[in-house]
């Protein structure tokens, strides 16, 4: 195959040993190092698309959204295949990243993706994608660190908007959008079926400006924690149940199929799962309230919402039950 006139070959010797060696060094974190090596390989093969798919992805691992495009359009201009090629992926990630939307949606289209012609303020395909229904999903924040899963509506293929209410490690808030890659660590599985993709974080996308806070709950029954939950999203915040919805496994379980934690009174019996049982809060929990299972009234719960309306929406609730309800101890923690 002829591609700008020169015929397609094999990699030489030296080029496959310039690329093994810069991923190892990739796997080490030694970036500079690897883009050297990798620079050497398409100075080598310059007309093999993969020359520049490896430094596209290279400076996508550096965040280094400018040089990801670069390298990414001279990869996909050396595709020998119309659809479906990662390389668009890339460039749809850096696109995005650099808000550069008509080259996003030239990436997502040249995948395979449809994405819909309009965006919102009706000025055709200048707009950021929009509308293209790619459903929930979950994302592992800080993947290199204190990893943590949560789950989110995608925008498009590369943005997350966080839905859960992260703890404070992570140093992620509610409805703040993260870019995150493309393929999938991992999944979860809900009780009625669907399973969900778990992709890595790259990097904070936009900032949320609402307040993470922990308070205590003391929460007779389960109604009473749900009828939180709804009040705070009622409201257009969330509210969120640590001492239900925090599980502790290790890497290699966070990065398999694994059930989801759904709140639904199901016991835990995953012999992976690292939490405490009976230890409510983020520190480790399993959880309670299956079938012969005692309900624990005191509950750690996360709560999104502003300054102004975090005390008045918990007053509110213990207002509409002041016999099964109370609160205590509410702290800003991120």
């Amino acid at each position: 195959m002829r591609i700008f006139g020169k015929v397609r070959h094999r990699p030489s010797a030296s080029w496959r040993q310039a690329t093994d060696r810069a991923f190892t060094l990739i796997g080490d974190g030694r970036y500079e190092d690897a883009g050297a090596l990798l620079t050497r390989a398409a100075d080598l093969e310059p007309w093999l698309s993969e020359s520049w798919f490896n430094l596209a992805l290279l400076h996508k691992f550096r965040h280094d959204w400018e040089q990801a495009r670069t390298a990414g359009l001279r990869a996909v201009a050396l595709l020998d295949r119309e659809a479906g090629a990662p390389d668009w992926w890339n460039v749809g990630i850096a696109a995005t990243a650099l808000q550069d939307w008509p080259l996003a949606r030239r990436a997502w289209q040249a995948y395979g993706l449809d994405v819909p012609g309009q965006g919102p303020s009706g000025a055709g395909a200048i707009d950021e994608p929009s509308g293209m229904r790619l459903g929930s999903a979950a994302v592992r924040l800080s993947p290199e660190g204190e990893a943590e899963v949560v789950w989110g509506r995608r925008i498009d293929p590369a943005r997350l908007e966080v839905q859960s209410i992260p703890l404070p490690s992570s140093g992620r808030r509610w409805g703040e959008v993260v870019l995150h890659d493309g393929v999938p660590h991992g999944e979860r599985s809900t009780a009625a079926g669907p399973s969900y993709p778990v992709f890595d974080e790259i990097e904070l996308w936009a900032p949320s400006p609402v307040p993470t806070w922990v308070v205590l709950l003391e929460a007779a029954t389960e109604s009473d924690r749900d009828a939180l939950e709804r009040l705070a999203a009622d409201a257009g915040f969330a509210a969120e149940d640590w001492s239900s919805s925090v599980r502790l496994l290790c890497r290699a379980c966070s990065e398999s199929a694994m059930p989801a934690d759904e709140g639904d009174g199901t016991t835990h019996l995953d012999p992976h799962d690292h939490s405490s049982p009976g230890h409510p809060g983020p520190l480790g929990h399993m959880t309670q309230g299956g079938p012969g299972e005692l309900w624990v009234p005191e509950r750690e719960c996360g709560l999104a919402a502003p300054a102004a309306l975090v005390r008045g929406l918990l007053d509110g609730w213990v207002a509409d039950s002041p016999d099964t309800r109370e609160w205590r101890d509410l702290e800003e923690v991120c």
